[in-house]
């Protein structure tokens, strides 16, 4: 299941996946973002343990699953997925 947020269609906000319980010692090398139409990335980056994008857009009404995929130190992969559900606030 994957995190659910809600955001304005006028707001920039930040929103970030937290793999540090996945890694178990090991450390994120390389985060990249899938970011479906409607939705703009804006900003991204990642800690060794932590990956965040910033996002502005959406149209109210719609939901949006946003994808993270990482790349870790010891060569391993796996993605989490988030779920922006854009509404007038």
């Amino acid at each position: 299941m994957s995190q659910q947020f809600t955001k304005d269609p006028e707001a920039t906000l930040d929103y970030a996946v937290d793999w540090t319980r996945w890694l178990s010692g090991d450390t994120i090398q390389t985060s990249e973002w899938t970011v479906p139409a409607g939705l703009t990335q804006v900003n991204a980056s990642n800690t060794t343990t932590k990956a965040t994008i910033w996002l502005s857009g959406g149209t109210a009404g719609q939901s949006y699953t946003v994808t993270n995929r990482i790349t870790t130190a010891a060569g391993r992969t796996d993605e989490r997925s988030i779920t922006i559900r854009v509404q007038d606030r």
